[in-house]
């Protein structure tokens, strides 16, 4: 029976269908050589697979572990996942791993301190190769490469056993180093230039995370490719995206890849590395995480030059990926603020329109006016704000009819800001949607959802579709 890519639909099918029923299998490994839901420290690994060492095992240097398998969600770009996997075979001593999203299947191998890619082909084609990928992790094959006491080693891959494009792709990626493989897919064809929105305000508790995961949920739906930037070190759009999987920070797999590397590094960590695909809405979305980290590393930012033109300069390589990009900034002037709004087309300032939210206005004002001077230096027009979005308003009839408006017409009079039409309501179904969780042993894991997937015929749902429908309007990406 052939494998057929199109009936796995999500990493949990990756797993039970190719590896599991199909991979294992063919390759020789019993169930007594491989183990699934591996973990070494803060390493956790899908599946480990043995040529010669029997389970239980104990792990050394000297342990030959032998081939490392992990599965990723079919729409998960597999390039993002490769400096982990590095680390993986690199710190466990693993001389192979394969990686695979059901879609397309890779094959690495250990070289010291880096990986190569020795074998690659799409999920439709495995079948037509598995003659290549046996040679390379069969179990019987690496038993005789394992074993002193054999001088057989299997014969190396000939050239013409494989189709000549894939041939010609190997050549070339077998002295290539892992961090200049890129995914080699097409670039869908683009109508519109991607637009950079900062969704910030430097007064806390306003709302700014809920607008920002659930705008990028309901501009997705209306089928816009939407990138989410988390900027803020307290990392609340990274959790309310359904990205933080760890209940135990040994566990923290956000700490080696988030926004702070893309802010370090000139040449290193692109937004096609960093980011991640988020399931918290559907279809989904990705996401750049946020980390606690960022807070003791900004003086250091502070001191490089390049630090405030990173994320726009990466930015770029990215404008025919995505449509839409939402930037979640911290309640703060601090440098994030800054970067968020060098790197932003617009700016939306959600408000509860309280007294302390519109005095912070004017320090908001302020920082624009500051930014766009630098912005100038750079040759770039100034940041255009988008308006005033309220938000977090109170239901209440009496409340909406008389002090809301009288504070809806202060903000032009006063401050000199427009509002957006829309506005976003303090409804339960945005607290509850945030706060889902999934059972996972005895562990609650969290397992946010936006409204628009939790409710999607609720008020709430329907006051975030208005919205991208107006967001899509100003910024000339209504279709």
């Amino acid at each position: 029976m052939r494998f057929n890519p199109n009936f796995c639909r999500n990493e949990s099918e990756v797993e039970s269908k190719l590896i599991v029923s199909y991979l294992l299998p063919k390759l020789g490994y019993p169930p007594e050589s491989w183990h699934q839901e591996v973990t070494f420290s803060s390493i956790r690994l899908d599946f480990l697979a043995f040529a010669t060492q029997a389970i239980p095992f104990v792990l050394s240097a000297d342990s030959p572990l032998t081939v490392v398998m992990e599965a990723k969600h079919p729409r998960q770009k597999l390039d993002r996942h490769v400096r982990k996997f590095r680390r993986y075979l690199t710190q466990l001593h693993v001389k192979y791993g394969l990686l695979t999203n059901g879609k397309q299947l890779r094959i690495y191998r250990r070289d010291g301190t880096q990986i190569k890619l020795v074998f690659q082909c799409s999920g439709d084609k495995i079948d037509d190769n598995f003659s290549i990928i046996e040679s390379l992790i069969g179990r019987d094959r690496l038993q005789q490469e394992l074993d002193p006491k054999s001088g057989d080693r299997p014969p190396p891959i000939s050239s013409h056993s494989i189709d000549r494009s894939l041939s010609t792709e190997l050549s070339d990626l077998e002295t290539t180093p892992v961090r200049e493989i890129r995914d080699r897919s097409p670039i869908p064809e683009r109508t519109s230039s991607m637009k950079v929105i900062a969704v910030y305000h430097n007064k806390g508790g306003v709302g700014k995370t809920t607008v920002v995961v659930n705008l990028a949920a309901a501009l997705r739906k209306q089928g816009k490719r939407v990138l989410v930037i988390d900027i803020d070190s307290q990392a609340n759009t990274t959790f309310a995206t359904g990205l933080i999987k760890f209940d135990d920070e040994e566990f923290d797999d956000i700490r080696d890849s988030n926004i702070l590397h893309v802010l370090q590094s000139e040449e290193y960590h692109p937004i096609d590395e960093v980011a991640r695909t988020s399931e918290f809405c559907s279809p989904e979305i990705d996401v750049i995480p946020a980390h606690i980290d960022l807070m003791q590393y900004e003086s250091e930012l502070n001191q490089l030059d390049y630090s405030r033109l990173s994320l726009l300069d990466k930015l770029d390589s990215v404008r025919d990926r995505y449509d839409i990009v939402l930037i979640d900034t911290p309640p703060s002037l601090n440098l994030y603020a800054r970067i968020a709004l060098i790197t932003a087309d617009y700016v939306m300032i959600p408000s509860d329109l309280k007294p302390f939210s519109n005095q912070g206005l004017n320090n908001v004002k302020d920082l624009i006016k500051n930014v766009n001077g630098f912005r100038k230096q750079l040759r770039r027009g100034p940041v255009e704000i988008l308006g005033i979005l309220p938000c977090k308003i109170s239901t209440n009839a009496r409340f909406i009819q008389s002090t809301f408006q009288k504070r809806r017409e202060l903000i032009p009079t006063r401050y000199g800001l427009e509002l957006l039409d829309s506005t976003i309501y303090d409804r339960d179904d945005l607290a509850k949607c945030s706060e889902q969780v999934q059972l996972v042993g005895d562990l609650e894991i969290a397992c946010p959802r936006s409204v628009l997937d939790f409710k999607p015929d609720s008020t709430a749902a329907q006051e975030f579709e208005v919205l991208a429908l107006e967001v899509l309007n100003k910024t000339g990406l209504a279709s």
